[in-house]
């Protein structure tokens, strides 16, 4: 990804910051510096709220999505103590996040787990301005802008060189999406079976619809008259339902028709983004699907949401006519690595 040019800017300095990272730091740490100068328009910015930006912008990827962010990374390993100490929900917003760390800044065990932050990332940071020989000799530098680095670093704060406010506010986007791109690449190589780890970086603003889904469903139980749930055996009716995402959406990152099915509404807060145990449910599942498509294929085989089963199998006309063994087979494959993967990540089995 190719960075604005600006004559009067080393820009390929800053396009040189990922470089040899090994680690998500920079990436979190530029992210934050990059919201504050922009967002909040202040260049003079401690060291303490860079972080706990960091810790913010990395929270749903973390606790989340579970995203693998390799071993050597503490920003994984800290967050999830963090976590635990002020007992943030998983899904918390990012800015109540980044104050609620804020406000917790005194207290030892908060400032000890985001210490280890302040002790290389701030001055490795500005290698491709810098050559990094010791701390002391990166602050003398910075402290002459040399080589017209980001920021100096005077004491636990970075004030960032008034000659790169007006290009980090004209291409917020841009340099957002650099640091964003550059992440990516780096998580997937970290997360090879991971479905779909852009989507994963943020929170999303606003789940997709299951509108047509809900039309899918309500159509075969209209059809039959009702079903049962197969976690609570309570009658469902059409449009007294929830729709519950087999293997959790924070791991699939998608509302594929395969992956639905009505269930008791209290459901989804029991189950939430737990993993079903196979070998009791998958069975069921699979048999619901069947007679589901059974029913609606023949009235209209073209019915675009069908489409969803041909990332499943290649045909839905031959999965409809297959006994229900074999479906059950077809989906057993499906969904045995998807929960295999989830598990490794460290998603849980529910457990009612």
């Amino acid at each position: 990804m190719i960075l604005p040019d600006n004559h009067k800017l080393p820009i390929s300095s800053l396009a040189a910051i990922f470089s040899n990272t090994s680690a998500t730091y920079k990436f979190y740490w530029f992210l934050a510096i990059l919201e504050i100068v922009v967002k909040e328009r202040r260049t003079r910015i401690t060291f303490w709220e860079i972080i706990a930006g960091m810790a913010a912008e990395s929270w749903y990827p973390i606790h989340y999505f579970k995203l693998s962010f390799g071993k050597s990374d503490s920003l994984y390993v800290q967050s999830l103590a963090l976590q635990k100490e002020l007992n943030i929900p998983i899904d918390a917003d990012k800015k109540k996040i980044k104050q609620l760390l804020i406000d917790n800044i005194d207290n030892n065990r908060v400032k000890s787990l985001l210490r280890v932050f302040t002790l290389n990332v701030p001055y490795r940071f500005l290698s491709p301005w810098i050559k990094y020989t010791t701390d002391k000799d990166v602050v003398l530098r910075s402290q002459r802008f040399e080589n017209e680095s980001l920021y100096a670093i005077n004491g636990d704060f970075v004030e960032v060189n008034p000659k790169w406010i007006d290009y980090l506010s004209e291409h917020y986007r841009i340099l957002q999406d650099f640091a964003f791109w550059n992440l990516t690449e780096f998580l997937q190589k970290r997360n090879p079976n991971v479905p779909d780890v852009p989507s994963k970086l943020i929170k999303p603003i606003l789940r997709d619809s299951l509108m047509q889904q809900h039309k899918f469903w309500d159509s075969y139980i209209e059809t039959v008259g009702s079903i049962r749930c197969i976690y609570t055996n309570n009658l469902l009716v059409a449009k007294g339902y929830d729709l519950d995402h087999f293997v959790p959406w924070s791991f699939v990152s998608h509302n594929l028709l395969w992956n639905l099915l009505p269930a008791d509404s209290s459901i989804n807060s029991s189950k939430s983004n737990n993993l079903p145990p196979l070998d009791v449910y998958l069975k069921p599942y699979a048999e619901l699907h069947h007679k589901a498509l059974k029913t609606i294929y023949p009235k209209n085989p073209n019915n675009k949401i069908l489409e969803d089963y041909l990332t499943v199998y290649d045909s839905v006309g031959e999965l409809v006519r297959m006994s229900d063994d074999d479906f059950c087979n077809v989906f057993q494959k499906t969904f045995s690595p998807l929960a295999q993967i989830a598990e490794n990540m460290g998603f849980k089995y529910w457990e009612r």
